[in-house]
């Protein structure tokens, strides 16, 4: 949970330059990568994690910018994703700065339970880096390169010419 106002947006500037990464390696061609067939492909997956800055945050009374429509376009391409996901951070950002440690305390109704919105910040960056854990190992499969996150990933450290960590 969040007490203070700046320690969720410090970790949300890290959390999102990742995000980022990782939506600008997407290509077009590679979208419709799935592991099996009833699950996520990487277009979707992407997806979901923008869309879920406006919709989550929204049951705070914060207005978030973001498209109207929650499915996701298979006509969209990456470009897209990351474009409606710096949009929704951003406003993110922008718009919890006008809230108060004290505004931390406040509870909503989320999803039939009551939780502070300083959990509800807590739980959105939870959300975020479950979801991109599934997008990376989509991301692999598909031959990408993968942004490390809290680590360089194996590209990242054959870029600073040392050998990967087994």
């Amino acid at each position: 949970m969040y007490y203070h106002i700046n320690d969720f947006l410090s970790d949300w500037g890290y959390e999102a330059a990742g995000t980022k990464k990782l939506f600008a390696a997407i290509t077009p061609e590679k979208l419709n990568t799935r592991v099996y067939p009833e699950g996520r492909d990487m277009g979707t997956l992407a997806w979901h994690i923008m869309i879920t800055l406006k919709e989550m945050m929204e049951h705070t009374g914060l207005k978030i910018t973001g498209p109207a429509n929650q499915d996701w376009d298979e006509q969209s391409g990456p470009e897209e994703l990351l474009n409606w996901y710096t949009k929704s951070s951003d406003s993110l950002v922008e718009q919890v700065k006008n809230w108060t440690d004290v505004d931390l305390q406040v509870s909503d109704n989320m999803y039939g339970e009551s939780w502070k919105r300083g959990v509800t910040l807590d739980i959105l960056i939870k959300h975020q880096a479950h979801h991109r854990g599934q997008l990376t190992v989509l991301m692999r499969q598909a031959g990408l390169p993968v942004a490390g996150m809290y680590g360089p990933s194996k590209e990242e450290w054959k870029a600073m010419n040392m050998e990967p960590q087994k």
